[in-house]
């Protein structure tokens, strides 16, 4: 690593170890906290992540909205997570006078307007392991230096029968060519594609949204240009499994990170919106287009009526 990225690892790096509770209640104050889980068909995990993440704020305080945004759920998501404590809202509630498109980074955004915290904690509803510690060590960073504006996870991803941390295979093949190829100030970020990250809205509210699977990559290039590379920080929070998806369910996701890449690179220069993959059809191969996500959703201070949106922290 080049050596400003060496220094930015060796001071920016932290594991969730390092932000017990007791600390972290010391240093809340009056800051408020809002978690987000964007969730669609989930129902076999939200209901004890929620829990999990209820009993941290009823027993610490660090915690005060739990929200799970439905993006279109057909099975019980939605009354899982209700029962086991959390605010639940749907995608296409939230400023239906702009409508929906699919894509998680749609619901990360609109979570934005549903909820009023100071930090936002993003934790994904499809976890099969999950503790308290993904909260705390997210908010870790961020309620300890007020320099720290977007706080990535790192942990090891099993990935079943071939590897005991070979799941990030999007990440090994290509956000992170890219990233040490065009971004360089970011080879440092050991998972630049977790899905469960920590920021303050005061930042997140000035950045645009990639509706699809580019979301992360595209807040975390948007955050080092807007603020710089010390204002990002990542924890180390062990282990993490949830369901792996086959190989072309992975090239659609890479795909659409190397469009948000591109986009930030040569912005209006893409030559194609599809990507398409083959399968075999009664013995004949066949071309299927997959259309990739990429009108992105303006900052929400950009939103009219934002700055007027009803309190909503319970």
């Amino acid at each position: 690593m080049r050596a400003d990225v060496q220094r930015w690892f060796a001071r920016r790096t932290s594991a969730a170890a390092d932000w017990p509770p007791e600390y972290l209640i010391e240093r809340k104050g009056a800051t408020t906290v809002s978690v987000v889980l964007p969730a669609l068909n989930e129902e076999a995990t939200v209901g004890p992540i929620v829990a999990e993440i209820a009993e941290l704020a009823d027993r610490t305080g660090l915690v005060d909205d739990i929200v799970v945004v439905d993006s279109g759920s057909t099975d019980r998501t939605s009354e899982r997570a209700a029962a086991a404590g959390a605010r639940v809202l749907h995608r296409d509630e939230i400023l239906p006078d702009l409508g929906s498109v699919p894509g998680k980074g749609e619901v990360l955004w609109k979570a934005l307007y549903g909820t009023a915290g100071d930090l936002v904690v993003y934790i994904d509803a499809d976890l099969t392991t999950f503790g308290a510690h993904y909260v705390t060590g997210l908010l870790g960073p961020l309620l300890d230096e007020p320099a720290v504006s977007l706080v990535k996870a790192f942990y090891d991803r099993p990935l079943a029968g071939v590897s005991p941390a070979g799941g990030g295979r999007v990440t090994e093949l290509m956000a992170r060519p890219l990233l040490n190829l065009y971004f360089p100030e970011l080879a440092g970020v050991v998972q630049p594609l977790a899905g469960e990250y920590a920021a303050r809205r005061s930042l997140l509210e000035r950045l645009s949204f990639v509706p699809g699977y580019g979301v992360e990559i595209g807040i975390l290039i948007d955050t080092l240009r807007l603020e710089g590379l010390d204002a990002v920080a990542q924890v180390d929070l062990g282990d993490r499994s949830h369901d792996h998806q086959d190989t072309q369910a992975l090239g659609r996701m890479a795909a659409t990170i190397l469009h948000t890449v591109a986009s930030r690179l040569h912005p209006g220069t893409i030559a194609s919106d599809q990507l398409v993959q083959f399968t075999r059809v009664d013995g004949e191969i066949v071309g299927v287009p997959f259309g990739i996500p990429s009108t992105e959703r303006p900052p929400m201070v950009r939103v009219p009526g934002y700055d007027r949106r009803p309190a909503v922290l319970v």
